[in-house]
This record gives C-alpha cells, structure tokens and sequence, in this order.
C-alpha cells in the first residue's frame, strides 16, 4: 500500500512549472500551429470565405486533390534500427544550386489577396531558409520586387504560354534580367479548369462584392484593413485584368500551345528549364530525350483536370523509365515533411509546397510562412531519424511501400 504524506509547497512549485503569457495574439496562434493542418484551420478562421476557397479549393468534385492526399495517408515507412541518426543533413542540390531543404515555394496567382504581404512573404522566408521561391506568372508582386525582396537567393519563374506569345517572351526576358535561375514552362493550362468554389463566391480580381461577401467578410476587420491600406491589388506581370480566374485564363491563354512553343522559349531563356505540369510516363520520356533540364509531376494541385493522375502515384513509374540522372520534382498533396520525405524515397529530386505556403500566409503573413517551412523542416528531420538515415542521399525506395486503395480495372477481351 502506497503510503500518503500532505504535499510539500517546495515540491508544488516543482511539479507545477506556469507557462508565462504570451501578449502577442499572433505569435501566440503561430506557436500554437503544430502542423499545416493547424495553419489551415487558422487561415479559414481569419480569411474571407471567397479567398480562402481560392487557396483551398480545386477544380469539379476536388477528387485529384483529396486522392492526392490520400496517396501521401497510404504510405507506411519502414526504418531501420540500431542506425543512429543523430544529426540529419537536409540540404540538396537542385536544378544548378543549393537547398537547404528538399522543397521550395511552388507559383501561386492571386497572392496578396490571401494576406497582402503575398509574394515578398513567401520569398523572404525564402530567403531566410534558403530555399527557392517560384514566381507565378499570375503573381501580385512583380519581378523585379521579388528579385529585390530575395537577392542573394534563388528566385524561379512560372510561364505560361500567352495566346499573345510577346508577353511571354517579354516575362521570360524580365526574369532572365533579373536574375532568376529556372524556368517552369507550365503545359497543363491549355484552358481554365471548373474551379467551382470560385464561381460560386465570385472570386475574381477586382473582387465582386455581393452582400453574402461582405457579410462573411465583416468578422474579419483585419483582412479589410490590410486590403484597403494597401497599394491596388492587380497582376504585378500582367497589364489588362479583370474578371473570374477561369476567364481571365481562357482569354489569356492558348490551347495550341506547342514543342515549337517550348523552343522558343529555350532559345529566350539563358537558364535551367523544367516543364511543369507532366503526368504520364511517355511525355516524360519525350522532354527527357528533348534536352530539358527537368520536369515537374503535377496535376496544378488537382485545379485543372479533375481526376487526374497522382504524381506521388506516378513518381516512380516516371524515376525508372527515365532513369538516375534526369531532374524529376513533384507537387500536389503535400501537406507534411514525410509526405516530401517518402517522395524523395521514391525518386523525386525535389518537392514544391503551395497550398501549404498559402494556409501560413494567411495565417500570420511572413511570420506564417516562416512557421510553415519550421513545421516541414522539423517533420522532415523528425522523420529521417525515425528512419534511420542521416542525409537524403540515404533515402531509397525500400524505406516506403504505397498502399493502394485505386487500383486500375483489368480489362479483359
């Protein structure tokens, strides 16, 4: 039998260590964010409905986004033991240059209207943690600002094919002259997906306000006083705007885009280029053999063609048939440091973060993207060592198995 004495003052005050307040509401959510999940649920509480579904939000019935993040659920690792693992090596060389982490900041449009910080948001944390930032064509900072913003680090540029092919020309000599290393020639835009959440709220630049907007919109005083405080929101590359997204993309871009596209554009451009938006084995083989530089597996995060390939499914499908020395990233899905640690696992070079950068803009501005790269990192770290490895190159593709929950029918004749 235990025996029981009266608790000693001395002994309290030992056990019941009080954490000391934090008078800082922002800083005090942030540190409160352990997981992206967290940022996002955050982002929804202090953004309009209208933005935050833009961020959110994928095309039709959203089945490639949450079939992507399912593929990244279906994964069961397999570590080694008595592999001590007591400091991890993150960094990695990609596309010409150093990471300090396997991921980099992927092109999003319409950024300033998640949180009016935008674009010089995710490139200073960029540039804090030394990783890429990618610049979207239908970027709200400009080119030079972000070059500006991040000038000692490594700035990408995303383009797009305009049916008026001089202003593509003319952003992709803006980006060489600013210095910007890589190139995403982005092929999976032939016309605008059914991005149906925005069409429901209106979600267009300027916004149309409509009485459920700015009623949705009222609990949320910050976001109006960023919004109205704050230089007009418009396409910083672009100079005639206006409309929803899909409008805006279908007026701007052309479906006959072409490989005689794609060789102009190396002929423009004096850096690293990688096509954007690949998802299939043979198209890989055929830009591998063309001499680009790399590609991206990418369904444009599920917004384009809904039910589309899994690039996490067709990663190493793409890593054998092309083999070791061809440059392969992959996007969509991604929502936590193992879902890039089984993606390099299994053959990926290199990993890109949208929606997960854009739940840490709104969330907290910089100060929420830099919690966002700490979150992965942290994960990222966490799980080598769990694994049993001390740096990337260690990582191969006996570490993880996918489950398989989509299998394709046998079609017998």
């Amino acid at each position: 039998m235990v025996k029981r004495q009266v608790p000693k003052p001395t002994e309290l005050f030992e056990l019941m260590q009080f954490k000391r307040p934090d008078f800082n509401g922002k800083r005090r959510r942030l540190e409160g964010a352990l997981t992206i999940n967290d940022l996002r649920t955050i982002a929804k509480r202090r953004t309009p409905k209208a933005a935050f579904d833009y961020t959110d939000g994928a095309a039709e019935g959203e089945l490639s986004l949450a079939r992507a993040r399912q593929a990244f659920q279906d994964v069961e690792f397999h570590p080694g033991i008595l592999r001590p693992a007591p400091t991890v090596d993150t960094s990695v060389e990609i596309l010409g240059g150093p990471s300090a982490l396997p991921f980099g900041i992927a092109p999003t449009g319409f950024t300033r209207l998640m949180q009016t910080e935008g674009e010089v948001a995710g490139a200073g944390a960029a540039a804090a943690a030394g990783i890429p930032f990618t610049l979207s064509t239908l970027g709200t900072t400009s080119i030079e600002d972000v070059r500006a913003t991040n000038p000692a680090g490594r700035n990408w540029f995303q383009l797009y094919v305009m049916r008026d092919r001089e202003i593509s020309y003319e952003l992709t000599r803006r980006a060489a002259a600013a210095g910007f290393d890589t190139l995403h020639f982005t092929v999976d835009t032939p016309v605008a997906g059914a991005r149906l959440r925005d069409k429901r709220n209106g979600f267009s630049i300027p916004p149309q306000l409509s009485i459920g907007t700015v009623i949705n919109a009222l609990p949320r005083p910050w976001w109006w006083v960023d919004f109205l405080t704050t230089p007009k929101l418009e396409f910083a590359s672009l100079s005639a705007t206006g409309g929803t997204v899909g409008e805006m993309l279908d007026a701007a871009m052309d479906p006959t885009i072409s490989y005689d596209d794609l060789a102009i554009i190396r002929e423009l451009w004096p850096g690293k280029i990688v096509i954007k938006g690949v998802q299939n084995i043979e198209d890989s083989l055929r830009l591998r053999d063309a001499g680009v530089d790399g590609i991206v597996l990418s369904n444009h995060g599920g917004r384009q063609l809904d039910r589309a390939p899994i690039p996490f499914h067709l990663l190493p499908k793409v890593r054998k048939a092309v083999g070791d020395d061809f440059t392969v990233l992959i996007d969509t899905g991604i929502m936590n440091g193992a879902d890039i640690v089984a993606s390099i696992a299994l053959g990926a070079d290199f990993t890109l973060i949208g929606r997960a950068y854009l739940y840490g803009l709104m969330a907290g501005g910089r100060a929420g993207v830099d919690r966002t790269i700490a979150i992965l990192r942290s994960e990222i770290e966490r799980t080598m060592r769990l694994l049993g490895v001390t740096s990337l190159a260690e990582l191969e593709p006996h570490h993880v198995t996918q489950l398989q929950r989509l299998a394709p029918v046998e079609v017998t004749e």
